[in-house]
């Protein structure tokens, strides 16, 4: 296979240096992220596999000091707009101004670009504006670029969306539709820390500053480790394993489980095996691996799947969320052999 001979090329070398720098990142991180070690683990590997996170949690837990942080220890630009219901589209990608030419006097359109235009961009309580300003992300999600007055724009590489959700005040939302919430590759849940981890950041925060986040890496690097990641090999078991994950999911399926038929109302996308092996692969090489296994996979099944399967009526009325049904999922596939 190409990919596989593609990896090889790769001297271990390589392969160990982008696990060295993973770990390069985390310790810059350390310095001002107390805890949270699935959430930061996630976000990396979506960084390296080029997709974007759906990150929801309560004010204050230090949500956008986690992705400044990120931005800086990759030397990427990042840039954070805050959602609320009065923000249009044109605040977000820009617009076309007129503007006057102080010697001609001459007037033309000029196009102004928006917050989109970064390395990173954190869309902080997405679920507090309109669809239509919500629906501004998706062309640049899907194809880095943005459309405006006629004219095609090329965003910044690498580019990331990281958007936050407010578990809280739901009153006057307006939660995300299931095709928008496909375009992230994961969705991951934010919790309040222990109490030791809590004590920490308390001590941290009302002492002396905290050090300063050194650069580990820089956006070239990041997409010639993207495209490593795309060149990794995987064997046709785990692939098959992947994709049995996500069409047991759905309740239309001949078999289906019965939790399934009986909980699920729409099963996962076909984007979600895509991100599914995507994720496994980022997760083996920042292990400094070059190869893939199950567990890789399923350490990933939860923050790809949890927004992608929508429970019913009766699952809501017995306290089963998707949540469950990935766990039950994951119980109920069975696994490549252990080799794999």
């Amino acid at each position: 296979m190409a990919g596989d001979q593609a990896v090889q090329n790769a001297s271990a070398e390589v392969i160990a240096k982008v696990a060295e720098g993973k770990k390069k990142i985390l310790a810059e991180i350390r310095k001002v992220i107390i805890g949270q070690e699935q959430i930061v683990d996630d976000v990396v590997t979506s960084f390296f596999a080029g997709g974007h996170c759906l990150i929801t949690g309560v004010p204050g837990l230090a949500k956008t000091l986690l992705i400044s942080s990120l931005g800086k220890a990759m030397d990427l630009t990042f840039r954070r707009v805050q959602f609320t219901p009065d923000l249009m589209p044109a605040d977000i990608t820009g617009s076309e101004v007129l503007e006057e030419d102080r010697s001609s006097h001459k007037r033309s359109l000029a196009f102004r670009r928006g917050p989109i235009f970064t390395n990173i961009l954190l869309a902080d309580e997405i679920n507090r504006t309109p669809p239509k300003t919500q629906a501004a992300l998706l062309e640049a999600m899907q194809e880095h670029q943005v459309t405006a007055g006629g004219n095609t724009y090329r965003l910044e590489e690498p580019f990331f969306v990281l958007a936050t959700q407010n578990p809280i005040e739901q009153e006057g939302t307006y939660p995300l539709p299931a095709i928008q919430q496909d375009r992230f590759m994961f969705s991951l849940i934010i919790d309040y820390l222990p109490k030791d981890q809590e004590l920490e950041v308390v001590n941290q925060t009302t002492g002396k500053g905290a050090e300063e986040i050194v650069k580990c890496m820089d956006g070239t690097e990041l997409l010639s480790y993207q495209g490593l990641v795309r060149e990794m090999p995987v064997a046709e078991p785990i692939i098959a394993y992947a994709v049995a994950l996500v069409a047991k999911s759905r309740p239309g399926t001949e078999d289906a489980p019965g939790f399934i038929k009986e909980y699920v109302s729409w099963g996962a996308s076909i984007r979600a095996s895509h991100y599914l092996i995507l994720g496994a692969k980022a997760k083996a090489l920042l292990d400094g691996r070059p190869h893939v296994s199950v567990k890789d996979v399923q350490s990933v099944a939860y923050g790809v799947l949890r927004h992608r399967i929508l429970t019913n009526f009766h699952a809501d009325s017995e306290g089963i969320d998707s949540e469950e049904i990935v766990k039950r999922l994951l119980k109920e596939i069975s696994t490549p052999s252990s080799g794999l």
